[in-house]
């Protein structure tokens, strides 16, 4: 392993994190213990309310822990967060249908003060890193669900960050097209090195996506098993019928057993 790709770009140590509400406490994580590395491709998987988006949102310092540490490149997330250090893809695209594919991209370039020149020389380098060029005048409402789920990759990816945090980005969306993002998104994380948190409820996805996988328990929010992948960066479709594909697969689905009970 190079030295760049054993840099600890997220660490994580007895995080938890208890929600205050009119009734009772809500005890959303707890004893949360993660180090992301330099070009990893980690998800997070586990149950509806396990606290999958919760953690991803503390990464991005957008809910505060109650308890632990946590850095980000060395920062606090205040601090990452202040410095651009990441991008976000939501779980919609999230995209103002009023401003073209374009202006979509450009519109965190304009918050950061960027030349006009930089905007759009950035927005068409990441259109183009997600297959839409020519599409650049387009309004989000003549895009389908997977182009407006690129356009939304490409603005996250504009503001240049190391870090790009995703939150089921894909979930909405029907199996083929799902697939066929599943493959580009591979093939940009392969081009660009970047490291990424995925969160998702499909096993499959979270197999052929990851380099690392965390697999969680219902709330409150623990990890339960993380799993180093064995397959190769560079993989197709295909490899979801090798058995070491089936063999990490049956491991995070004996994981999720093992910390839900289907009776609840």
């Amino acid at each position: 392993m190079s030295e760049a790709s054993s840099k600890a770009v997220i660490e994580i140590e007895n995080l938890d994190l208890v929600f205050q509400t009119a009734d009772t406490p809500v005890h959303a994580l707890a004893d949360i213990d993660l180090t992301v590395n330099a070009g990893d491709f980690v998800s997070f998987i586990g149950p509806s309310g396990c606290g999958k988006t919760t953690l991803m949102r503390v990464i991005a310092d957008l809910e505060k822990p109650t308890g632990g540490h946590i850095s980000v490149n060395g920062m606090t997330p205040e601090e990452a967060r202040q410095k651009r250090a990441y991008g976000y893809v939501f779980q919609a695209p999230a995209l103002y249908p009023w401003r073209t594919v374009e202006k979509n991209i450009r519109l965190p370039l304009e918050i950061m003060g960027l030349s006009g020149d930089e905007q759009k020389a950035r927005a068409a380098r990441n259109l183009a890193m997600v297959n839409l060029e020519g599409f650049e005048k387009k309004f989000p409402w003549q895009l389908s669900g997977g182009m407006q789920q690129r356009v939304s990759i490409a603005r996250a990816l504009s503001v240049e960050p190391d870090l790009l945090l995703m939150d089921e980005p894909f979930g909405a969306l029907d199996e083929i097209t799902r697939d066929h993002l599943n493959e580009q998104l591979l093939n940009l994380w392969d081009t660009t090195k970047k490291t990424v948190i995925f969160v998702t409820h499909s096993i499959p996805e979270a197999v052929f996506l990851s380099s690392k996988i965390v697999v969680m328990s219902p709330r409150p929010g623990k990890i339960i098993d993380i799993i180093e992948s064995s397959l190769p960066r560079v993989r197709n479709l295909d490899i979801r019928e090798t058995p070491e594909f089936l063999e990490i697969s049956h491991r995070v689905r004996e994981g999720l057993r093992s910390g839900h009970s289907y009776d609840d």
